[in-house]
């Protein structure tokens, strides 16, 4: 039996660290260094082709944990965001410093929406509110996240506990099914709800192969689990941002020579590197997480194979053909 995450109040990593309560977010915050960032406005890419089939799968990012899946004709996006700010109000919380890979106007029909959690840079209710009443897409969410899609718009909304698998989408009679897996991280919308809901990540169970999502996460024994119960993957999403300063920060995100590690364990066919240089969340300086994940892979004897897409660029997943990007 796998050990509890719940004690029937909120939710919580068992076996590992928990993130930091008030007194050391204060210590984090007067001590803390700020690198200067500068806002990258780059031409969006050509839209998305509208589906594909034949065993292609195609991950386009938008940027920070927002990618666009694409195969058996299904279209899924991961955490969408397209907002300029992540927070409670469009006036306040973190700014965004990357234009969108993809015009929201650009997307193909969307099928299915992954959440990982309800953190503002990951459940953004004006992005949901648009993909909701355009698409009428089915929602995944961890528990208890489902009131917040509900207000945005959502109608099909598939609620997963750890380790629970269901089917979520079904397109032309063929039906799409996805597993939540565990994550190292913690939840809250305000100072008053903290942990009461649970984070997650996905696997997504394609024909092709597995396609994962880590979603949110510090490196921690969750891994091993995820690499036993899922051997056959495809890809992987893997976070590798805000990480510095690393006494803060690991116990709920990791590093890049962290996400380096998680990708040797699960050993896919490919890695794409997510949650970096949209939002200044943390203390390195912009750029320095790709920078580190090409350092901290400079000696792989096997080759990385663990890239850092720019946004907008439609990367063609190993399977049919060696090319990643198109």
């Amino acid at each position: 039996m796998r050990e509890s995450h719940f004690n029937g109040k909120t939710f919580f990593n068992p076996g590992a660290p928990q993130a930091h309560g008030f007194y050391r977010v204060l210590e984090w915050m007067l001590t803390r260094t700020r690198p200067r960032w500068r806002y990258i406005a780059t031409l969006p890419a050509p839209a998305p082709v509208p589906e594909v089939n034949d065993g292609e799968l195609l991950a386009t990012l938008v940027g920070h944990s927002t990618v666009l899946l694409q195969f058996d004709r299904f279209n899924v996006l991961t955490d969408p965001i397209w907002s300029e700010r992540a927070g409670p109000v469009s006036f306040a919380g973190p700014r965004r410093f990357r234009t969108p890979g993809i015009r929201f106007d650009d997307l193909p029909r969307i099928d299915l929406v992954l959440i990982s959690h309800n953190h503002y840079d990951h459940l953004d209710v004006p992005t949901l509110r648009r993909i909701a009443r355009i698409h009428a897409p089915t929602a995944v969410v961890p528990m208890r996240v489902t009131p917040w899609l509900r207000r945005a718009g959502f109608t099909k909304i598939s609620e997963l506990d750890w380790w629970q698998r269901s089917s979520v989408a079904e397109r032309d009679g063929r039906k799409l099914e996805v597993s939540a897996i565990p994550a190292q991280h913690f939840s809250a919308r305000s100072l008053f709800d903290r942990n009461r809901t649970l984070w997650a990540g996905y696997v997504i169970h394609a024909p092709g192969g597995n396609i994962l999502f880590m979603g949110d996460s510090a490196f921690g024994p969750h891994i091993h689990e995820i690499a036993t119960e899922f051997a056959r993957l495809r890809l992987a999403l893997l976070p590798i941002g805000a990480y510095l300063p690393y006494w803060f920060m690991s116990p709920v995100h990791m590093s890049p020579g962290e996400a380096l590690k998680v990708h040797r364990m699960l050993k896919p066919k490919l890695s794409i590197a997510i949650h970096h240089d949209t939002f200044a969340l943390a203390d390195e300086a912009q750029g320095q997480a790709i920078a580190d994940l090409q350092q901290a892979g400079r000696d792989a004897p096997e080759g990385l194979n663990f890239i850092a897409p720019e946004p907008g660029a439609a990367v063609r997943v190993p399977g049919a053909k060696d090319e990643h990007v198109l």
